[in-house]
């Protein structure tokens, strides 16, 4: 190729590799800052000037521009008139490595409400009665709760429980109670393990409708199987979370 020609598609391509760079760069800093906001590292919500960013995180201030911009994206911060950026929505940690009902892992945020939506017996779908060891089509318990932290539509639970502890539940405060609680009460144990995944789907017409949320806007759905100490599956669940407003985290320890 002529050295010329060479020249032409040389600088698109080193512009390109310059933009991507900078892509990269803003994406790496919105994910530093996202961890420092969430963390609650800013004082008063509002993050500091542009030029102290640069200057913090050795970044230009078009890559910080940039960063911003991405958060802003996602609703997790504001840019107010006199004010600079600001936070303007709240996430809640929810632990993955400790069984606990939603109340008991919030409690330090705020008063968890269930607003039960419906409850009664169900024949088991094929896959709910195979995880709960049940004969095939036999009676469960299926509930459907919103659940809400400080008013605000945080989850949306779909619970399966056996029939025979399931009866137990139908005179029981859903209300003001978490499931787990309510089921070491009628069994008499306590809980012991609970299988987990966790992803991310787009939220159908009805729970957007339920979490006041975007149709088709991403959810961050947790099935759980939650088994007695004896090893006996007592709970599966369907959790759908508002992404905005909620955070996994957990201590993972790597097995020798």
């Amino acid at each position: 190729m002529p050295a010329e020609r060479l020249r032409e598609h040389t600088v698109p391509v080193a512009a390109a590799r310059r933009r991507r760079l900078r892509a990269d760069q803003a994406r790496q800093l919105a994910d530093l800052l996202r961890h420092q906001i969430l963390a609650g590292a800013f004082p008063g919500g509002a993050l500091p000037l542009e030029d102290v960013l640069a200057a913090d995180y050795r970044a230009s201030r078009n890559t910080v521009r940039q960063a911003l911009d991405l958060l802003r994206g996602e609703g997790l911060v504001a840019r107010q008139p006199g004010v600079g950026t600001v936070v303007v929505c709240e996430k809640y940690p929810h632990a993955l490595d400790r069984l606990q009902g939603l109340a008991e892992t919030l409690h330090e945020h705020g008063r968890v409400s269930n607003e039960v939506r419906g409850m009664g017996p169900v024949p088991a779908p094929g896959p709910v009665a195979r995880r709960l060891r049940l004969p095939e089509h036999a009676d469960v318990l299926y509930i459907e709760r919103l659940r809400r932290l400080g008013g605000l539509p945080l989850s949306l639970d779909l619970t399966y429980v056996p029939m025979d502890i399931g009866v137990g539940l139908l005179d029981c405060d859903l209300e003001n109670t978490d499931v787990f609680r309510l089921l070491e009460t009628l069994t008499g144990r306590p809980l012991g393990t609970a299988e987990i995944t966790l992803e991310a789907v787009n939220a159908d017409a009805h729970s957007a409708a339920v979490l006041e949320a975007p149709r088709g806007a991403a959810v961050l759905m947790l099935e759980r199987l939650t088994h007695l100490d004896d090893g006996r599956p007592v709970d599966l669940e369907f959790i759908r979370f508002r992404g905005d407003r909620i955070t996994m985290s957990g201590l993972l320890h790597r097995s020798r």
